[in-house]
């Protein structure tokens, strides 16, 4: 398999299709895309057009995936099912339902707070991305409560819905933003994966900056 991504300094989307291939146990390579540089552009026309010339794009032989839940579902497919949802039927439910609603909804912070692994940048958080944390908050309480067990992660184990949520609790730790004190436990449990840890490694070695995902940037 081969794994196309943006900056590991700045792709939360790349993140989430970096983390499910490496929660797959499967061999895959990596191709880091710079992005807004001629390589960018060459591979919006070759190896990322299926995808419309968006990132993470996933290739393996003749099959072509992308969007990072596209690539979970795939990836737990071709895993036997074992590696990224709950077992339990009710608890799969409230995990599908709750990653579905992160893949679409909390645009105020994401809008906001763009993923910036490599700076610490303490930012007030207005009404609506404080409104988005609120709701953030309560999902993750609810998974913990009713399904995190003995684990460290919503629901026990490392899965699809943490690889999901782990760019923001990269906004959390990189915008200081405000959570509750039981949020900062999982958040420090997901930043401490090691996984987290090998990509947050590589993007301070990177080299390219993109203004806008820097503290003068606005959005």
């Amino acid at each position: 398999m081969k794994l196309f991504i943006g900056n590991k300094a700045y792709s939360s989307w790349s993140l989430r299709g970096w983390l499910a291939c490496k929660q797959s146990g499967l061999a895959f390579d990596e191709v880091v895309l710079p992005m807004s540089t001629p390589a960018w552009d060459q591979a919006q026309a070759n190896e990322l057009a299926p995808s419309g010339g968006k990132v993470p794009t996933l290739w393996d032989g003749d099959a072509v995936v992308w969007d990072s839940i596209a690539i979970i579902d795939y990836l737990n497919d071709k895993t036997g099912g074992t590696r990224f949802w709950p077992q339990d039927l009710v608890a799969r439910g409230f995990a599908r339902s709750i990653a579905a609603e992160m893949h679409s909804s909390f645009t105020a912070l994401r809008g906001a707070h763009a993923m910036n692994t490599r700076r610490t940048i303490p930012t007030p958080a207005t009404e609506a991305v404080q409104a988005d944390i609120a709701r953030i908050m309560e999902l993750w309480a609810q998974a913990r409560a009713r399904f995190g067990g003995e684990g460290d992660f919503l629901f026990g184990p490392f899965g699809a819905v943490d690889i999901m949520f782990a760019p923001v609790c990269t906004r959390f730790m990189t915008y200081q933003l405000p959570i509750a004190r039981f949020a900062q436990t999982y958040v420090d449990a997901v930043l401490a994966h090691p996984f987290m840890l090998d990509w947050i490694a590589a993007a301070q070695d990177e080299q390219w900056v993109i203004d806008k995902y820097e503290p003068s940037a606005t959005a």
